[in-house]
């Protein structure tokens, strides 16, 4: 009987030990899994909310010295998702501008320049409104880009545009300089 009472209680405390350890081992690895998941679900709504659309453009040869030759590029983008994009989100896209077969990636200028050095960009939102510093959905966000070029531009050339938001959402357009 007292053999019993040992066995018993013996394996109650391995069942306790076993379920101490199962716990131990396996909650932290559950939560970091919720936390994975509940991330990426962030992530990806954000990032089916964020939509735009490029509504125009414009470029323009430039030919006059002393300055540079090169493109003037305006585009003018709606934003027709349902979240709102903020200042620091469009200061960090990539902006690539250039002739169709020989683009590159412009930097971001924090004034508007007529004719810069280097390939640049620089925005404006247009605030339906109140200023508030975010691209709201049915807002126009105006981006103006600069691309040198030496060589003669020909009215053949195809303009080559690519908006591309730190999410990922990306929008290009091929368009004609006059």
């Amino acid at each position: 009987m007292a053999s019993e009472t040992f066995v018993s209680a013996m394996m109650l405390i391995t069942g306790v030990v076993a379920a101490s350890i199962l716990i131990v081992a396996v909650l932290p690895i559950i939560w970091n899994m919720v936390g994975t998941f509940s991330s990426a679900s962030a992530a990806t709504d954000k990032s089916m909310r964020t939509d735009f659309k490029i509504v125009t453009t414009y470029a323009k040869y430039l030919s006059s010295p002393p300055s540079p030759a090169g493109v003037n590029v305006t585009v003018w983008m709606k934003n027709i998702g349902t979240a709102r994009i903020g200042k620091s989100e469009i200061e960090s896209a990539d902006v690539y501008v250039g002739k169709s077969d020989s683009f590159t990636r412009a930097t971001r200028s924090t004034v508007s320049l007529f004719k810069p050095a280097s390939s640049q960009w620089w925005y404006t939102i247009w605030d339906v409104g109140t200023t508030n510093n975010y691209w709201d959905p049915g807002e126009t966000l105006q981006v103006d880009a600069f691309y040198p070029f030496s060589a003669t531009w020909y009215s053949s050339y195809t303009t080559y545009f690519q908006f591309t938001l730190p999410s990922g959402v990306s929008r290009s357009e091929e368009f004609t300089a006059i």
